[in-house]
């Protein structure tokens, strides 16, 4: 099999027949060229396809870019197969590398607080806003957990809040006295209860309202943390899945074990809790402190 015919045919047939861009064109063209290179005038298997990969790597080209040649000439080969020009894909059974999980990024205490004093309190949205970071901060809810909160899932006396997971799991979390207080004055203001108003409440059940008195999205929660950053001017991305990060890892340096957060955060597994260990650089300063013979001084 000359490779570079097949190539050639491959790249046709992604213009002619499946209407390529030229920016996926090139992509694939580059991709497949750089594989063409590497192989000369070996014969095309498996073994040579692995080899390549490992080329790849040695490089100290990414895991996402070895990721993307690979399906490059996976999509060839099962081109090549479907023309019955190769009796077998010898792409198909290569495992893909693993990338590598991103540590989530994780906030300063002070810059929670510089973030949380954006929204304009006096105003009723403004209110509402204050509201939802607070309750982030408080219990590291997950977006779609949050937009679902109905006033009966909030015991104010016990300081506790019933929260709908993952998989329709329910969990009790607690909250701290600072959010009951932001919530209470929240749905006391008299404004939330004015006839004729676009904000009235349309929806008695839901605790947090967009302007037009339905409950608040998903979406609308997301899009109201970008323009309270922007106004910020904090560096970085921060969004509601920043704050749960946040708060999972001020928990862990302030000394709670792991179980518990995974409770809290509604967890189904703890291995994905651990990921927080990585985040918490104080943490692992005390660690090293604690357990270092040098370490210690005197």
């Amino acid at each position: 099999m000359k490779i570079s015919q097949e190539i050639q045919a491959f790249v046709h047939h992604l213009e002619a027949v499946r209407n390529a861009s030229v920016h996926t064109l090139r992509n694939y063209r580059l991709d497949l060229k750089a594989f063409e290179s590497f192989a000369k005038d070996q014969a095309v298997d498996k073994k040579l396809i692995r080899s390549y990969l490992a080329h790849l790597q040695m490089k100290g080209v990414s895991k996402r870019t070895v990721l993307r040649h690979l399906s490059s000439l996976r999509s060839m080969f099962k081109y090549l197969l479907q023309e019955k020009k190769i009796k077998e894909n010898p792409a198909a059974d290569i495992g893909s590398p693993k990338l590598d999980k991103p540590i989530p990024k994780a906030l300063s205490y002070t810059e929670v607080e510089e973030f949380f004093c954006q929204p304009n309190t006096e105003q009723l949205l403004g209110l509402r806003d204050r509201s939802i970071m607070e309750l982030f901060y408080s219990s590291g809810l997950r977006i779609s957990e949050l937009a679902s909160i109905n006033r009966g899932d909030v015991d104010f006396h016990s300081r506790s809040l019933r929260v709908k997971g993952k998989g329709k799991k329910e969990r009790i979390v607690p909250i701290t006295q600072n959010v009951i207080e932001w919530i209470q004055r929240y749905l006391d203001d008299s404004r939330r209860y004015e006839e004729g108003k676009p904000h009235f409440q349309k929806d008695p059940d839901a605790i947090f309202l967009n302007k037009w008195g339905k409950r608040l999205t998903t979406r609308s929660i997301d899009r109201l943390f970008k323009i309270y950053l922007q106004k910020s001017g904090l560096a970085g991305h921060i969004t509601p899945h920043t704050i749960r990060h946040t708060i999972a890892t001020h928990w862990l340096e302030n000394g709670m074990d792991l179980k518990t957060i995974q409770v809290l955060l509604g967890h189904a597994s703890l291995g994905t809790t651990t990921i927080y260990t990585s985040v918490s650089t104080k943490l692992k300063r005390e660690v090293y402190e604690h357990s270092h013979p040098r370490a210690k001084k005197g």
